[in-house]
């Protein structure tokens, strides 16, 4: 994303955001870590954020085409022992949504690491290097391989992230602007990760599942919305404000499973201009809309982790180094 003046509302000031953008890759690896009690882990995590650059470097030189890149986002509770810079106005750690029937959990983490690339050896080789240079100041505490499901479809056979917004939409869902000037070309992130009951799912008919997510299951065409009744996750997961505008957010969701382990999922990622907008998608999922008409997909799907970060500007990592 170059850096611009003029246009929308996030390209008034020059900016130069993390890799954001970057299309949908057939490989990733979401990694969530703490960062010890202590001056020197901090001081650790600081240069490996300031420098990721030169890991991301040492790394993807070796075939340009897999076009590896690893966004780094900060925890609230970490970005004050972090830095003295006054963090982002709607940054906070996850907020608990609980349902009269499924909760979205809020988990630890002080730092995010999104890694993405064409080919699965390039993220292996990239967290290797990360972690060792890491060392004993952080704990990992979520670790999730992901990889693009045929036709970017989760593991529920659906594709996902249809809704997402494309070219300067892009920017104007997922990049703070000068409504926050300190942060302005960052971006809000939150993780989760759920698990799916793939048998109890692959007992209910096809109908019955696309009615449950709002799109038909080979063709990906949306279906109307109801009148009455539950709503469709696809319905529930869009959000229009008091004013009847809609709010997108930028979904890089990836399919995960261990088969061996029965252990089959979607890490769930999204970033926003306003984190908000994902907060209020959330409890319409969780808590129903109305209330105790929750999602239907968390009756297949449970939420494991939940996690909120920000994603700052390069610059403003490469500062920390200072």
């Amino acid at each position: 994303m170059a850096n611009s003046t003029g246009g929308h509302p996030w390209q008034r000031v020059t900016i130069e955001p993390q890799s954001v953008d970057a299309p949908l890759s057939q490989a990733a690896v979401f990694l969530v870590v703490t960062v010890a009690d202590s001056p020197d882990a901090v001081a650790a995590a600081k240069d490996v954020a300031a420098n990721i650059s030169d890991i991301v470097k040492t790394v993807g030189f070796r075939d340009l085409s897999a076009h590896l890149s690893c966004n780094v986002g900060v925890g609230a509770d970490f970005w004050r022992r972090l830095t003295d810079v006054a963090p982002p106005k709607e940054l906070h750690p996850f907020r608990e949504v609980r349902g009269a029937v499924h909760t979205a959990v809020s988990t630890p983490g002080d730092l995010l690491f999104h890694i993405r690339a064409e080919q699965a050896d390039f993220c292996f080789e990239f967290e290797r290097q990360l972690l060792d240079t890491l060392g004993d100041a952080v704990t990992v505490v979520d670790e999730v391989v992901g990889f693009r499901y045929f036709d970017a479809r989760d593991l529920l056979g659906f594709v996902d992230g249809t809704a997402n917004p494309t070219a300067d939409d892009m920017g104007a869902a997922a990049i703070v602007g000068d409504e926050d000037p300190a942060h302005a070309g960052g971006s809000y992130v939150v993780v989760q990760k759920y698990l799916h009951d793939l048998d109890s799912w692959n007992r209910l008919p096809v109908p019955s599942q696309e009615s449950v997510i709002g799109r038909t299951k080979v063709e990906n065409i949306e279906l109307p919305d109801v009148e009455h009744g539950q709503k469709a996750h696809k319905t529930l997961s869009t959000i229009t404000d008091e004013n009847g505008v809609e709010h997108d957010i930028l979904r890089d969701n990836m399919p995960f499973g261990r088969p061996g382990h029965g252990e089959y999922g979607t890490y769930f990622i999204g970033y926003s201009r306003e984190l908000w907008v994902i907060e209020r998608m959330l409890e319409r999922m969780f808590v129903g809309d109305p209330p105790g008409s929750h999602d239907r997909i968390l009756d297949f799907s449970t939420a494991t982790t939940g996690t909120t970060f920000f994603a700052p500007t390069r610059s403003f990592l490469e500062g920390l180094g200072d």
